[in-house]
Parts: structure tokens; sequence; C-alpha cells
């Protein structure tokens, strides 16, 4: 075979068995038995089937993908080990939401989180949030993965943007169209496994690299004896990143509402630990999910700080990782190569099979009752392969000009996910809450996060007839979210005491809900709070 660009013919022939074999394996965890009907709980939640080990490799599976391998990166490039907080705060995130969140909605047989508004709230707040959600998975979500890990396979491999895209894009689209949720779940331990040794071999040859004969340890010293401002965890307002990551803030204020929303309200992550068992092994699948996390820095902040040395003078940021991988020998490239198209493939499946869940339980469904359940599947296959067609179309459109992708999603997601944080936090345990509170609150904190954002627009581009903006401060994103998280809580308080619901429409209910979580789940939740105090002492 021809080498293409920076890859061997070994790394060639790893790549392709890779492909082809988890492939293969999605196809045989996808077997049904014999007479056993395709049903629509079987494709979208596995039939409420999945272990602890699944469904904590899933979670990681389908967030770690090219926008925090790539994206992440990038920002360990400009940012430093701060942009880490993402990571390390998900993690005591994770705890919350097996301990308080899963029990209400296992409780509730819920499983999508628009069908969660509809048991709280009423069919109108949830096909507006139905319809939110796949437009920011289709053109945020999904866009950004396929852009990144087309960038990194081009930047190794020599083939054009666009053949990258569509590789991705089908491949992932194949790999979860027969089993669905399933053969993505059930197939993401080796996928996960495979990014973490990739990962590891990366950290291990740059920073080796740098060293010389101190090793890994002697060049992780010099690194951060040359750039000791990208090993601050919490950055000084004289940082020219403060705005992205605003000092003490992120430990007390905006980033606790997106890692809530994210990990907690999210489809695409969420709908793994719907589909387990039952609640102890979800949470066991959480707590596991969590531990995952805490190493995720490693693997994807550590290779972009070592390119300040090896690679210096980047442009975009987010070629750091992909530059860093043309370091490798022959043989290692093509495996960290593999674990990189593992992880996009893997995430960009996850959030396909949650797309079509959306589409298809949350809207055709409820829209058109007499459809067989068999027909819903065929429904949510050709929803998948719809919104894979657009991201490819729309994605170099959207992102093709940006430093750091990771940025443009947070910054996008900021404007929505303080009121989804306020409508299900108080849903579940507010019970006055109504739904034109929810509406309130969603409308409310849309307009206050573009009124901030026209604001922090104006400092840096004046506009003629806006200079009395300049007069408010220019907020850093992070506690934008958090201010526009306490204007939706009072938006949303206000208008259900004025504008209760006129009748019941809530069917959710919190009796029979038990917080009481088990030893095992207990001693790792404080596993994990030990650790992240160590870690943030450690590089305050």
């Amino acid at each position: 075979m021809p080498t293409a660009n920076f890859l061997s013919n070994m790394d060639i022939w790893i790549v392709l068995f890779y492909v082809v074999s988890i492939f293969i394996l999605a196809q045989v965890v996808s077997r049904r038995k014999a007479g056993e009907e395709t049903t629509s709980k079987g494709y979208f939640l596995a039939n409420n089937q999945l272990p602890w080990w699944a469904i904590g490799a899933s979670l990681i599976a389908a967030n770690i993908s090219a926008e925090q391998i790539i994206g992440m990166s990038g920002s360990g490039y400009r940012i430093g080990l701060a942009i880490a907080s993402y990571e390390w705060m998900a993690a005591i995130t994770l705890i919350i939401v097996g301990k308080y969140f899963l029990p209400v909605f296992l409780k509730n047989g819920v499983t999508t989180m628009p069908g969660f508004l509809q048991q709280r709230f009423g069919p109108s707040v949830k096909y507006l949030m139905a319809v939110f959600w796949l437009i920011l998975y289709i053109f945020v979500n999904l866009t950004t993965i396929l852009w990144l890990g087309g960038t990194a396979i081009t930047t190794v491999t020599g083939i054009s943007p666009l053949t990258a895209l569509i590789f991705l894009g089908v491949f992932a689209l194949a790999y979860q169209l027969y089993g669905g949720l399933k053969a993505v779940a059930l197939t993401d331990i080796v996928q996960v496994g495979l990014l973490i040794i990739g990962g590891l071999i990366i950290v291990f040859i740059t920073y080796s690299k740098i060293g010389g004969d101190a090793g890994m340890i002697g060049g992780l010293t010099m690194v951060y004896e040359r750039f000791p401002e990208h090993f601050d965890m919490i950055l000084a307002k004289d940082s020219p990143f403060y705005k992205d990551l605003p000092g003490i803030a992120v430990l007390i204020g905006g980033m606790w509402i997106m890692n809530i929303s994210y990990w907690g309200f999210n489809q695409y992550i969420i709908q793994r630990a719907l589909a387990a068992k039952d609640l102890p092994e979800a949470q066991k699948g959480i707590a596991f999910a969590a531990y995952l996390k805490l190493l995720m820095p490693v693997i994807v902040v550590l290779p972009g700080i070592a390119a300040l040395i090896l690679s210096p003078g980047l442009e975009p940021a987010d070629k750091a990782y992909p530059e860093m991988m043309k370091l490798l020998p022959a043989g290692l490239l093509g495996l960290v190569f593999a674990a990189l198209v593992a992880a996009v493939i893997a995430s960009t499946a996850s959030k396909i099979n949650s797309i079509a869940t959306i589409f298809t339980i949350d809207i055709i469904a409820p829209l058109n009752k007499s459809i067989p359940d068999d027909k819903l599947v065929t429904v949510g296959r050709i929803a998948s392969v719809v919104a894979v067609a657009i991201a490819i179309a729309t994605a170099e459109p959207l992102l093709g000009q940006l430093d750091q992708a990771f940025q443009y999603i947070q910054d996008f997601t900021g404007f929505f996910t303080p009121a989804i944080v306020v409508i299900f936090a108080l849903g579940m345990f507010w019970k006055r809450a109504s739904t034109a509170g929810a509406f309130a609150a969603v409308a409310g904190g849309f307009l206050a996060s573009c009124f901030f954002y026209l604001v922090s627009y104006v400092h840096k581009t004046p506009v003629p007839g806006l200079e009395a903006l300049t007069a408010l401060p220019d907020m850093p994103f992070m506690n934008r979210v958090g201010w526009v998280f306490w204007l939706s809580l009072a938006m949303c308080v206000i208008v259900s005491l004025v504008v209760p619901n006129k009748r019941e429409v809530s069917t959710l209910t919190l009796e029979g809900v038990s917080f009481k979580t088990t030893p095992v789940f207990n001693v790792l939740a404080v596993g994990v709070l030990i650790i992240l105090i160590a870690l943030y002492a450690m590089f305050w």
C-alpha cells in the first residue's frame, strides 16, 4: 500500500485492522436472539440491560472526542492546565448526578430529557427543548466532532478535509445504524481502552523527547520551568485568558452550571445511565466514569502543553495534538491514530443515536401514535442519515476559521445551559414550578445571555449608538453563565408564583425516590473529592 503522508504501511494496516474489527464487534454485540423483534426500546435504550462498566466507558466515549482531544489540547497550548477544570470539575458533577438526579429519572421511567420535561411541564416545553437539542446536537456537537476529527486525519494523512469528514460521518453512521445504543455502549469499553493507551503513549513519547536523557519526568520538569504559567489551575486577572477561565469563579461559578447541564440533562450523555439494569448499576457506572474523567487531562491537555517546546508558533492552536502525533515512530503512530479515530467514531455514533432518539420518541411518535414500534426504528435510522449529511455539509463553514473550537462549543451552549439547569432542577425539586415559569426561564435566560454577549462585543468593537453599554462590565463568559443562571432562576420562580398552572400537568413524582446510595458508591465519591482537593492544592 502507498504511504499516506506521515503514516507508514504498518500504521495504515493498524488503523485498517481497528476499523474493521470495531465494526465487526459492533454488529456481533447487536445480534438479536432467534425470533426477537427490533423494538424502539431495544434500539434506543438497549432494553435497559447495560452493565456498570459499559455505562461508565460509554459516558466517557460519548464525551471524549475530537473536541476534547484536539480542542482541549489546543486550549492547553494556549491557556495551559487551567482548561483541565472542565474535566476535573466534571468528576464531582458526575457524583452529584448519580446521587440526586438519576434516582428521580429512573423512578419515573424517564427515557429522554424532553420526555422528562413533558412529564413535568407538559408537551409545549418538551417540543421547544426537543427542537433546541436537535439543532444543538447537529450544528454544534456533531459538526465540531467531525470537523476536528477530520482536521487530525488531514494533518496526519494528507487526505482532503472533505474526504476525512465523509469517512468519519459515514463510518460512525454505519457502525451504529443496525444495533443502536447497544452497539455503541458495548463496544465503548474497547474504544475507551484504546483511547487511554494511545493518549498515554503520546504523553510518554513527547515528554521523553523533551527530557532527553532525563526521560519523561525530566521533560515535564523542563516544560514546567519554562512555562510555569501554563500549570496554574486558577488564572490571575492579568492573564490574557482570564475571560475564558475567570479565576476562582471556575470553582464556585458558572462552570458548575455548564457541567450540571452537560452531565445531568444532556441526552447523549445521560441516555447511557437511563439504559441501566437498575439504579445501583447506573450509579456504579457513573462513579467509574468520574475516575476516568480525573485521568483525561493527562491525555488531552498535556500533549498541547508539550507542543509549546516541540512545535512553537502554531496557528491555529488546534493543530497542537496532530503535530505531536507526527513525532511518533511507525507502529505507535498507527496505534495513537487509531485511538483518535476510535474517540471520534464513538462520540459521533453516540450523538447520532441520541439525535435519532429525540427526533423519533419525542417528536414523531407523539404526532403519529399509529406508527408501529418497529417502524419507529426505521424513522430513527433515517433521521441518523439526514443528521450526518447536514453535519458534513455545514462543518467547514461553521468551524473552518476558528482558533479554539472547544471554546466555540462552550460559548454557544452557554447561551442556553443556565435556563436548562433551572427548569430541570426546579422541575424535580419544587412543586410550584409552572409551565409559564419554565418558558420564562428559557426565554429570559437566552435574552439575558444575548444582552451580556452584546455588552462584551461592544467593549471590543464599538458600535454607534450603543456606546452606553460600555459602562457595564465586560463580563467573562463563565461569570455570564453564573449570572444568567440566577436571573433565570428568579424569573422562573416569580412567573411560577404569578402564573401557576390552571390544571395539574405534572405526572412526575418523588414518592418512593430514595437518595440513599450504596457503601461502594459512597467510598468512590469520597475518593473523587479527596483527589480533586489534592490536585487543586498542587496546581493552585
